[in-house]
């Protein structure tokens, strides 16, 4: 009998990181980290899983979009969706009706991302390899059949997405021996989450460079005296050497921006993030030309693959930040890693959140393997935070990613977890309530 799709489950899912300020910046100073979290499940018995990142209040309106989709999932054949999974992105994306809620931005499309990423995992499963390995192994043509040219091809036409791949081609190999024996490097972010005290600061980068991390974040935005001495103390903790980026999720103006940054350019700040609204391209772009030779990384708020392509042919940005599941899931991102590429930008992924690291692994190691083919000035944010909830955590070794071996896309969540913290009837949150 054909298989099919039977049930696209979601669950709102929420940990309350903001009781220890885990994840707290400028314009997020209490979050708790949150998944629309998504099983896909088959007439074989099957199942695939992925999510949808959020810090909160509203996760409940992601899980509505999640199950919003879900009548265009039910009941297909499996391997009619595993064979065209371009074709099933565009069904999820391009819906007529839904998809004048976005389109192709906000709840609705996080919510394609959620199942797009879920059925990359089932695919990952049924082949028994992890996703960056599944997508290296694919041809040039199967990846660019993933990918929607109509609005990317002023920037980048199939010929030379297929170019890129084909160029990347013969070290494939070598590539992804040299992943599996040495990893992917990181960077963290845990030293520099706002609500951390000085000391702890001041730890927390001690131990990320004995860790062998050598870069750091820390985040800025809320306070100017308190960015400078912040910034001051990591200097001293953690040398010349190490790269500190900082990021003001979006805080300032443009020349709020410019002016913000003078004061912490004695000390040598590598990259600033989301100086300003993610969707300000000139911003971007004018932020660029006056800070340089500070650079300009963003991504993490970016809608789509549009977007990307604009930021990219305006020079707005240094570094860019895909996100696992803010644009439209692998399917999309496949896309955006072909653009950047294109434009010899390297690309640094937004992690910071739950399931992120889990899931971004896999496209980053992709794009060495199979697109980029280097690592040079590319790494992959990493937090300490809920990996345990995980049934393929995130392994961590001397400030490299190592691979996953495992099937799929690492998503998948322990059932005790999503039972003690589903929301808002969990024990957790029931515990939180009584409090």
């Amino acid at each position: 009998m054909t298989e099919l799709i039977t049930a696209v489950d979601a669950v709102d899912v929420r940990f309350p990181t903001s009781l220890e300020l885990d994840g707290s910046d400028a314009m997020n100073p209490e979050p708790d980290y949150s998944a629309a979290y998504v099983t896909i499940r088959t007439s074989d018995g099957a199942a695939g899983h992925g999510l949808a990142f959020t810090v909160g209040r509203g996760n409940d309106v992601e899980v509505a979009a999640v199950r919003a989709l879900a009548p265009l999932v039910l009941g297909l054949p499996v391997d009619e969706v595993l064979g065209d999974l371009g074709a099933f992105s565009r069904r999820l994306t391009g819906d007529s009706q839904l998809r004048w809620l976005g389109p192709e931005k906000g709840a609705i499309h996080m919510a394609a991302a959620a199942i797009v990423n879920a059925v990359w995992d089932l695919y990952g499963r049924r082949e028994q390899k992890p996703v960056w390995q599944l997508l290296s192994e694919l041809s040039p043509e199967q990846l660019v059949d993933l990918v929607d040219f109509r609005y990317l091809d002023d920037a980048l036409t199939r010929d030379e997405a297929l170019d890129i791949l084909r160029r990347a081609e013969p070290g494939r190999a070598e590539r992804a021996a040299h992943l599996l024996e040495h990893g992917y490097p990181a960077y963290t972010t845990t030293p520099g989450w706002l609500g951390y005290d000085d000391e702890k600061l001041v730890r927390l980068s001690e131990e990320a460079v004995a860790d062998g991390f050598t870069q750091i974040k820390l985040k800025v935005g809320a306070d100017p005296e308190a960015d400078v001495r912040r910034l001051r103390l990591a200097r001293e903790a953690v040398g010349p050497d190490i790269r500190i980026a900082v990021d003001a999720n979006q805080a300032w103006g443009v020349r709020q921006a410019i002016d913000w940054m003078a004061p912490l350019l004695p000390y040598d700040p590598y990259w600033i993030e989301e100086p300003t609204s993610p969707d300000d391209i000139l911003g971007h772009a004018a932020i660029r030309r006056a800070l340089t030779p500070v650079k300009v990384a963003t991504g993490e708020h970016t809608h789509n693959q549009v977007m990307f392509k604009q930021l990219l042919q305006a020079g707005a940005l240094d570094i860019l930040q895909l996100d696992a599941s803010r644009t439209a899931g692998v399917t999309e991102n496949v896309a955006i890693l072909l653009l950047a590429a294109k434009f010899g930008i390297p690309v640094c992924p937004h992690a910071g959140g739950v399931g992120l690291c889990e899931m971004v692994q896999h496209l980053a190691m992709f794009d060495y393997v199979a697109v980029s083919g280097t690592t040079e000035d590319r790494v992959i944010e990493y937090v300490d935070h809920l990996h345990e909830h995980f049934t393929d955590p995130v392994r961590i070794r001397r400030g490299h990613y190592l691979a996953p071996t495992a099937p799929g896309i690492s998503a998948e969540l322990h059932p005790a977890s999503i039972a003690a913290h589903r929301f808002p009837d969990g024990p957790v949150w029931n515990r939180q309530a009584t409090a």
